[in-house]
């Protein structure tokens, strides 16, 4: 029951994750709701609040100067705008039934409960730390949030030694990787998959991999760390594997993150398969009605496969905020769901995917050809064409786009968005194909090579019928 509405007083929003999310849902339920209708506290148990996560390697690395470009709006000004934005504030409880959160203070241990008539979960993801030998000691660092890219930071500025060791080669580990080549440190990949970027197939992974050798940066594939020893001075001293161990003065942990849905699981929440939260279309947690949840410690329909999957990007989380403060505020709006695009870049490689992977489309018992083809961002005669790789996959029968990757050199990454409205859309190859796009030569071949992939894929899905 709405007891602040049923009694005519002002209704309080809680929102717990002071980030993406958490900060989008309250912005827009102020905007909604004036501070004389709606009181807004928020939780947060960092230093910052509404930053650029994606932001960090690039800090680290030193291609932006100051942390402070990276927030996108301050604690201060959310509290101008009668947002109460409370830092070093850990929820440590849900109290659904009652309808309460309990919150400790980090810096006196004080603890205090807050009762809500309506409540957003945003608590992110965490960083998957494996159960190893030395996984907690100093030196060993994972890079989620500003709190921890500062961290990394003090540690790179204090230590003598020049080596790095990267614990993973998905997107973090891939950008730190080389953000640490940046700032001079010689740097070693341990990544447990065939190539880096598991994200891409195999084949694509292989050109992420032959750019990072070429910037120096030593591979190590198909390998599994089995502990992280530790010096005399209890600092980490090396990453090991079954076979030897890479000496490091310093770790940065890219393994991948998991949904932070400790405190829902705890005040039984429905989660899914995945680990994150379960909601509906309008971002309101499954069997409750004054509960929201958004970014990344949720479950998102993906709209190619049907099915839901855990997709922490920004992009997302962002959005998903502004429906959750749109239906907090009292309007409505629901969520589509996604199709996965994202896009990062090693030096000056460029590396885009939007749809399914081919183990993903085996993997919801879909049938599809691949085509994989060659081309360059501008025609070929005019200056600094770079070379593109593109890879694309159609559904047999339909001819429907299931996914396109892409690897290649400026221009490339972009490319993506064409195919990622083309896949939201349910579109065919044919009709990709068919498209008309934009063409000059200081920017693209007569056939954009998007185009090129899918006249390819839509003859083969014809000839296989």
């Amino acid at each position: 029951m709405n007891t602040s509405a049923a009694h005519g007083m002002r209704e309080r929003l809680v929102v717990i994750g002071g980030d993406a999310a958490g900060m989008s849902a309250a912005s827009q339920a102020r905007r909604t709701r004036g501070p004389d209708e709606l009181e807004i506290v928020a939780f947060e148990r960092g230093h910052f609040t509404s930053y650029s996560a994606c932001g960090i390697p690039y800090w680290v690395g030193g291609d932006v100067e100051d942390r402070d470009e990276l927030i996108a709006r301050t604690p201060e000004e959310h509290r101008a705008r009668h947002i109460d934005v409370r830092l070093r504030t850990e929820v440590t409880e849900i109290d659904v039934e009652r309808g309460r959160v309990r919150a400790r203070d980090l810096e006196s241990g004080a603890e205090s409960w807050t009762s809500y008539d309506k409540l957003v979960i945003a608590t992110g993801a965490r960083p998957v730390r494996p159960d190893l030998p030395g996984i907690d000691a100093a030196g060993v660092h994972g890079v989620q949030t500003l709190d921890d890219g500062q961290a990394l930071l003090d540690t790179l500025t204090r230590t003598e030694g020049r080596r790095a060791v990267v614990v993973g080669a998905g997107y973090i580990g891939v950008e730190m990787a080389e953000a640490l080549i940046n700032r001079g440190y010689e740097v070693t990949v341990v990544n447990r998959g065939r190539e880096p970027m598991a994200t891409l197939d195999p084949d694509m992974g292989r050109l992420v991999r032959e750019a990072m050798t070429g910037l120096g940066i030593t591979m190590v594939d198909d390998a599994e760390v089995t502990a992280l020893p530790i010096g005399a001075d209890g600092r980490v001293r090396a990453v090991a594997t079954a076979d030897t161990e890479y000496p490091a003065d310093v770790v940065v942990l890219g393994i991948g993150v998991r949904p932070e849905t400790t405190l829902a699981r705890a005040a039984g929440l429905p989660l899914g398969d995945h680990g994150g939260l379960l909601t509906d279309r309008s971002m309101r947690v499954r069997g409750q009605e004054n509960v929201w949840a958004g970014g990344d410690c949720v479950e998102v329909l993906d709209l190619v496969s049907g099915q839901l999957r855990h997709i922490p990007l920004g992009t997302h989380a962002n959005k998903q905020g502004q429906i959750i403060g749109t239906n907090a505020g009292g309007g409505y709006a629901t969520f589509p769901g996604v199709v996965g695009t994202a896009v990062s870049k090693v030096c000056d490689l460029e590396i885009a995917r939007t749809g399914l992977r081919e183990k993903d489309a085996h993997r919801v018992g879909l049938r599809f050809e691949t085509v994989t083809i060659e081309s360059t961002s501008r025609a070929g005669y005019y200056p600094d064409a770079a070379p593109m790789t593109v890879k694309m996959l159609a559904e047999l029968g339909t001819g429907r786009l299931l996914g396109v990757q892409i690897v290649g050199r400026e221009g490339a990454g972009k490319r993506v968005d064409i195919a990622a409205v083309a896949v939201t859309a349910g579109m065919t190859a044919h009709q990709v194909a068919a498209l008309d796009l934009g063409y000059a030569p200081p920017f693209s071949p007569v056939w954009d090579p998007v185009q090129v992939a899918a006249r390819k894929a839509a003859a083969k899905v014809r000839g296989t019928g």
